[in-house]
């Protein structure tokens, strides 16, 4: 939630003023996102040390990240929502930090990756780590230490967060539900926005019903709602269910087709080549579409459904919990040889769901870019606890939250769909119309290749069999994805 760079030589007289939205120290400088909810609080009553918190602007809640600084070092501590990642380089008595990947491109060197974490995104086996692609290039993890001095940077981890294994009994007398429903409220009345303009993510599921509910319940001055619609038969059953939904709650409603922006689409970030992560998320350009029209109707929040899967499944999901990987047959030797390390240097099990947290750093910095503040109701620390102790049988299948549904007045088609949506199309349309000229294009010319991570003859034939395919391998979406985003930083 900040960006940064901090000279040494520059600590050791800390004279910091604010300037134009930074906070400047000689050639060093600190600021936050550009987004209203947050702010940052500089501290130097202890001079020589100086802190720096980065939180939302409300009481009581927890910093997302805190930098202390004194002569010879800085230290910064990150907190345990994962909202958006804190990407960490240093060379030359510089430490260089930010949420913005793009933001270190002199810094990324596209021929020094790191053979496990391209071989993680060629197989789909995504790891939450301290690692990037890029060597040299750290992520700071959930309640992780990075220290800098004249020796570099060093990163310390937490002691693994503990987690209630088992579900409780519930007292006699006790509505989950009802208890369900203060919770969420309450999670969300605390979201910090000063005008009350809210946004929903309104996919018509369950996990974004339950929260356009309780966003319903937090009685917010100005509400809107946004959703990608999928097409097709199961897009019908979706624009009725998002409709039942705006209607009960409210909302300002805005929807875009997603066949319009598929993945590799024309206008959007790949497309364009614009710099941008290349393990972004597979639908970035259907998301930008929605994080666009939020900001243009000043929504300082936008409320996700995110993580309501995890906290809905009947065992521990404090791992990424994977199914055995696909193979993938146009995997390069280089890859190959680091699959075997696919599970080293892993963060430890934090306080939030390991895949929620792998979500928010795909898509979370986007709405940054946007100036609008992702909030994941489902993902705070209270709702996960709770979520932990619950009964299996009224999380078995989202149980509980269908009820809430159906008991908010809402039809039986609402509260369990016969066909929920999923993207697949959409990506399918992406990579038969605009993912396999890029295929051409690797074919003649690849970083992957060149680098090994792709086998050239593989590929070759994996384009030769795709136009005849009734359906384009979707494994092909990481490789191609990966390739684009590379390119875009050199």
């Amino acid at each position: 939630m900040l960006s940064m760079r901090l000279r040494l030589v520059d600590l050791q007289q800390p004279k910091w003023r604010s300037e134009g939205g930074r906070w400047v120290n000689g050639e060093s400088w600190i600021e936050p996102a550009n987004v209203s909810t947050l702010v940052m609080e500089v501290s130097d009553d202890q001079a020589p040390r100086v802190r720096v918190r980065v939180k939302e602007c409300k009481r009581d809640e927890a910093d997302f990240v805190v930098l202390t600084m004194e002569p010879g070092q800085a230290r910064l501590a990150a907190g345990v929502f994962g909202t958006a990642p804190l990407y960490l380089t240093e060379k030359s008595g510089e430490l260089h930090g930010t949420w913005d990947l793009t933001l270190l491109r002199r810094h990324l060197q596209v021929d020094r990756l790191v053979p496990r974490v391209v071989a993680r995104t060629l197989t789909r086996q995504h790891r939450y780590t301290s690692e990037t692609l890029f060597a040299g290039v750290h992520r700071l993890t959930e309640r992780a230490t990075a220290t800098f001095t004249s020796a570099g940077l060093s990163i310390h981890f937490p002691e693994p967060a503990e987690h209630v294994l088992e579900p409780r009994t519930l007292r006699p007398g006790v509505d989950p539900l009802i208890a369900l429903d203060e919770l969420l409220t309450d999670v969300i009345r605390q979201a910090p926005t000063a005008t009350g303009c809210v946004g929903v993510e309104l996919s018509g599921g369950a996990d974004s019903g339950n929260v356009a509910l309780a966003v319903k319940a937090a009685r917010f001055p100005e509400v809107y709602s946004f959703g990608l619609l999928v097409g097709g038969s199961t897009g019908r059953q979706q624009r009725e269910r998002r409709r039942a939904l705006v209607e009960q709650c409210g909302f300002r409603d805005t929807a875009a087709p997603a066949m319009q922006h598929p993945p590799f689409g024309p206008g959007g970030v790949r497309a364009l080549r614009k710099p941008h992560d290349p393990v972004g998320a597979f639908y970035q350009e259907a998301f930008d579409v929605v994080r666009e029209e939020a900001a243009a109707r000043r929504c300082e929040v936008m409320f996700t459904g995110s993580g309501g899967d995890e906290i809905n499944a009947c065992h521990p999901r404090t791992r990424a919990e994977l199914p055995a990987p696909e193979p993938v047959p146009w995997l390069g030797a280089e890859a190959a040889r680091a699959l075997t390390e696919v599970n080293e240097h892993l963060a430890p099990i934090p306080v939030l769901p390991v895949p929620t947290l792998m979500a928010f750093g795909m898509h979370n910095p986007g709405f940054l870019r946007a100036g609008v503040w992702p909030v994941s109701p489902l993902a705070h620390p209270r709702m996960v606890r709770f979520m932990e102790q619950l009964p299996r049988k009224h999380k078995r299948g989202k149980a509980l939250f269908r009820e809430r549904i159906r008991r908010a007045g809402l039809p039986a088609r609402v509260a369990e769909p016969a066909e929920p949506e999923n993207f697949l199309a959409v990506l399918e349309k992406g990579l038969r119309s605009y993912g396999l000229p890029v295929l051409d294009d690797m074919v003649k010319e690849s970083v992957l290749v060149d680098l090994g991570y792709v086998d050239g003859k593989a590929l070759a034939e994996a384009r030769r069999n795709a136009d005849a395919a009734p359906v384009v391998p979707d494994l092909l979406c990481d490789m191609l994805a990966l390739e684009v985003g590379l390119r875009s930083l050199m």
